[in-house]
C-alpha cells in the first residue's frame, strides 16, 4: 500500500512538468490559422439593396453629399481639447439647468433638484461634415452633421417631500444637423464676440434612464414614449431660427450685447382654443419670451374655463438685438395637478417691426415650428397680440459744437433737451453687480447680493467659501418715470445650513440714490459696506432712455 502512494505521488511530480512541456511545444507550433485572415473586400454590386441602405446611413456626410467637407483636422482638436471642453460645457449645462430647477422647486412638492455627478465623459463628439454658409451679415454661418455616442454619466438627486430619488442618465447618444453662427465680427481676437448655436431639424437622442438604479429605459413602449418627448422638447428649444447664445468676449471691450429698446407687448385675445380638459373646458394663459434671453418668461393671468380668453393685459421686454431676436408665444392650459397642458405656439422676428409703429396680429397657433410636424395640420385657434417696439436713445451721443458762441449755444441748448428727456422720460434701469472685497462674516462665508428697488428684490448666485465674491451679473428694471427721488439698496448677505436650518447673515450694505445715474447716464463705482470693517462692493448702474 505504501508502494503505491509513493509511485502516484511522482508519477503525479513528474507529470505536471512533463504535461506544462507538452502544452508549451503545442501552444507555439500549432497557433490557430484563423486569426491571421486577411480582410475580406467586396464590391458595391456584390451587395443587396437592403445592405446598402444600411450602410449609407452609416457614411458621413462628407461622402454622401458633395457640398460638405471632410475635417479630420478639426476632430483631432477636438479631441485633444476634449478635457478642457468638457469642464467648460459642464459649467454652461450646470448654469442652464439650475435656472429650469429653480422654476420647479416648491411645485409637484419638490424641495430641491441638484446634481450629484455630471460628466460627459472621455470620448468627444465628432463632426462627419461641415458646410460653410454664404451671408450677408457680419458673420459667419457654419452647418456641421454632428453625431456623439459618449459615456457620460449624469446623476440628478430630486428630494419629493423627505424623499430622496436618484435619476441617473446614461450612454447618452445624439446624431443632429447644427448650425454655428460666429457673430458679430469685431477687430478684437478671437474677432467674434458671441456664438449662437441651433438645431436645423429634429435631432435623434438615444440614451438610458436610471431611477434609484432600475433601469426604466428596459419597457418597450415607455422607451420610445420618452425618446420621441425628448427630441421634440429639444428641437421646440433650439430649432433654428431659435439659437442658444454664448457669450465669448468681455463687455470691457463692447462685445456683448447690450440693450437697445423696449419692446411693449399687449396680448389681447385668443379664439377657439384646444380643449384639453375631459369634463370642463381649458385653462388657458400665455408665456412671452424673447429668444436669446436667459431671463425667466413673463406670463399672463389664467382664464379659467375659456377657450375664447380676453386678456388686454401689457407687457414690456427689453431687447437687445432687434434684427435677430423672435418674440415668442406659447399658450398652456393650467392645472391644479401635474403639469401643464401645451395648447400652441406662434412666434413673431423683431425685425418685421417698424420702430415706434403699432403692430396688431392675429396669428394661427401651430404645434412648433418644424415645418414637417404633421401636428401642425391640426387646427388649434388664433392669438391676437399688439406689439410695439420703442429703441432708447442714444446715451453715448456726443455734443459738441465750434469754438465760436453760435456752436457752444446749440450744444448747450442740446443737451440741455437731452437732460429734460432723461429727467422725465420712461426707460430701463441696468444693475451690474460686478464683485466684493474683503467681506467677512462671524462663521462661514457663503456671499451673494441682493437688491431692494420698488419692492422688487433680486439676488445674485452664492458664491461658496470666499470673502471676494466675483458675480458679474446684470439685473433689469423696466421703469415708466426715470428714478431721479428713488433709492436702490443693496446687500450682501451669506447662508449656510446647519441642523437643517437655512441660517442667514448680513456682511454689509450700500444705498445709492439713483438720481446721480439719471444725470449722468452710468455710475460705475466701488461703494464702501456700511456695517462692514473693510467690505467694497462694485456696482455698474446704467439708466438708458426710451
Amino acid at each position: 500500500m505504501f508502494v503505491d502512494s509513493l509511485l502516484g505521488i511522482i508519477g503525479f511530480g513528474i507529470g505536471i512538468p512533463i504535461g506544462l512541456l507538452l502544452g508549451f511545444f503545442i501552444f507555439i507550433y500549432f497557433q490557430p490559422r484563423d486569426v491571421y485572415k486577411d480582410h475580406v473586400t467586396k464590391s458595391v454590386d456584390e451587395f443587396d439593396s437592403t445592405s446598402i441602405i444600411d450602410l449609407v446611413l452609416q457614411l458621413p456626410l462628407w461622402i454622401t453629399s458633395p457640398d460638405y467637407e471632410r475635417v479630420d483636422w478639426v476632430n483631432r482638436i477636438i479631441h485633444d481639447m476634449w478635457p478642457y471642453l468638457d469642464k467648460a460645457v459642464r459649467g454652461i449645462i450646470k448654469s442652464s439647468a439650475e435656472a429650469t430647477f429653480a422654476e420647479y422647486i416648491g411645485q409637484y412638492c419638490i424641495k430641491s433638484i441638484c446634481f450629484e455627478r455630471l460628466t460627459l465623459g472621455n470620448i468627444p463628439p465628432k463632426i462627419h461634415g461641415l458646410k460653410a454658409q454664404e451671408s450677408k451679415e457680419n458673420e459667419l454661418v457654419l452647418d456641421l452633421a454632428l453625431r456623439w455616442a459618449g459615456n457620460s454619466d449624469i446623476a440628478l438627486v430630486i428630494k419629493l417631500f423627505s424623499l430622496q430619488f436618484q435619476v441617473e442618465l446614461v450612454d447618452f447618444q445624439i446624431s443632429s444637423a447644427t448650425r454655428v453662427v460666429l457673430k458679430p465680427f469685431v477687430p478684437t481676437f478671437p474677432c467674434f464676440s458671441g456664438i449662437a448655436v441651433s438645431l436645423m431639424e429634429k435631432p435623434k437622442i438615444d440614451f438610458g434612464l436610471r431611477i434609484m438604479g432600475g433601469d426604466v429605459m428596459s419597457i418597450p413602449v415607455f422607451y420610445q414614449f420618452v425618446q420621441e418627448i425628448v427630441a421634440r422638447q429639444v428641437a421646440k428649444l433650439y430649432l433654428w431660427p431659435q439659437t442658444y447664445d454664448i457669450d465669448i468676449l468681455e463687455d470691457s471691450i463692447g462685445a456683448k450685447k447690450k440693450p437697445v429698446g423696449i419692446l411693449h407687448v399687449k396680448v389681447v385675445r385668443a379664439r377657439k382654443l384646444l380643449n384639453m380638459d375631459f369634463l370642463t373646458t381649458s385653462d388657458p394663459y400665455v408665456k412671452l419670451s424673447l429668444t436669446g434671453e436667459r431671463l425667466s418668461s413673463k406670463r399672463t393671468s389664467v382664464k379659467m374655463n375659456n377657450l375664447n380668453p380676453e386678456w388686454n393685459e401689457d407687457f414690456k421686454m427689453t431687447v437687445k438685438d432687434p434684427v435677430s431676436q423672435i418674440l415668442q408665444l406659447h399658450l398652456f392650459d393650467w392645472e391644479k395637478v401635474g403639469a401643464h397642458d401645451y395648447l400652441g405656439m406662434q412666434v413673431v422676428p423683431l425685425n418685421m417691426l417698424t420702430p415706434y409703429e403699432k403692430k396688431a396680429l392675429t396669428l394661427d397657433l401651430v404645434n412648433s415650428m418644424d415645418s414637417n410636424d404633421r401636428h401642425n395640420k391640426k387646427p388649434r385657434g388664433q392669438i391676437t397680440v399688439e406689439t410695439t417696439f420703442v429703441p432708447f436713445l442714444e446715451d453715448s451721443k456726443q455734443f459738441s459744437g465750434s469754438s465760436d458762441s453760435t456752436g457752444n449755444g446749440s450744444s448747450q441748448n442740446e443737451s440741455h433737451n437731452h437732460d429734460n428727456i432723461s429727467l422725465c422720460g420712461s426707460g430701463l434701469l441696468l444693475v451690474t453687480v460686478v464683485e466684493a472685497k474683503d467681506v467677512e462674516g462671524k462663521y462661514q462665508n457663503n456671499p451673494y447680493a441682493a437688491i431692494l428697488f420698488g419692492g422688487d428684490r433680486r439676488k445674485t448666485q452664492s458664491i461658496k467659501k470666499t470673502r471676494n465674491p466675483y458675480w458679474n451679473e446684470e439685473f433689469e428694471f423696466v421703469l415708466d418715470e426715470a428714478p431721479v427721488k428713488e433709492v436702490i439698496h443693496v446687500e450682501v448677505m451669506s447662508k449656510r445650513r446647519r441642523f437643517g436650518f437655512m441660517i442667514k447673515e448680513t456682511l454689509g450694505h450700500v444705498d445709492i440714490n439713483l438720481g446721480d445715474v439719471v444725470c449722468n447716464g452710468r455710475i460705475n463705482e466701488k461703494y464702501n459696506l456700511v456695517n462692514s470693517r473693510d467690505g467694497i462692493i462694485h456696482l455698474d448702474i446704467r439708466w438708458k432712455v426710451i
